[in-house]
């Protein structure tokens, strides 16, 4: 299918401005990384997978949506609780794109219990 000649995309001189996968992505991550910068999110962990090299990898979910995450092995070892599937929590970190897949994520630098997590984890302090 042709784009119409009326296509948005072209060069001063009507030259198409045609960018090739790799450079597709490569702007989406600037543009994610630098738009929206660090940020907090909420929500259940799914999907949890921790392979041989220490780090870990997840989604963050709610009721209507949900974001793939990478957690790294230096950020990972420095947790101080126990992360499981269906924990709620707050991830800090910031957004950016694995440019290999065309997939945005969540790099999480911090992860806190939230919600019902979070009294869990309280009540298993108190008990020791």
């Amino acid at each position: 299918m042709r784009a119409p000649a009326s296509a948005g995309g072209t060069g001063a001189a009507g030259e198409r401005a045609v960018y090739s996968v790799t450079r597709l992505n490569d702007t989406a991550r600037a543009l994610l990384e630098t738009g929206l910068g660090n940020v907090w999110v909420e929500g259940e962990i799914s999907n949890l997978a921790r392979p041989a090299s220490g780090h870990v990898y997840f989604s963050l979910k709610d009721a209507a949506a949900q974001v793939r995450c990478a957690m790294f092995r230096t950020r990972n070892r420095a947790q101080s609780f126990d992360v499981r599937d269906g924990m709620q929590v707050l991830a800090f970190g910031r957004v950016s794109l694995y440019t290999p897949r065309g997939d945005y994520q969540l790099i999480v630098e911090l992860l806190e219990p939230a919600g019902e997590g979070l009294l869990r984890l309280r009540f298993e302090q108190l008990k020791k």
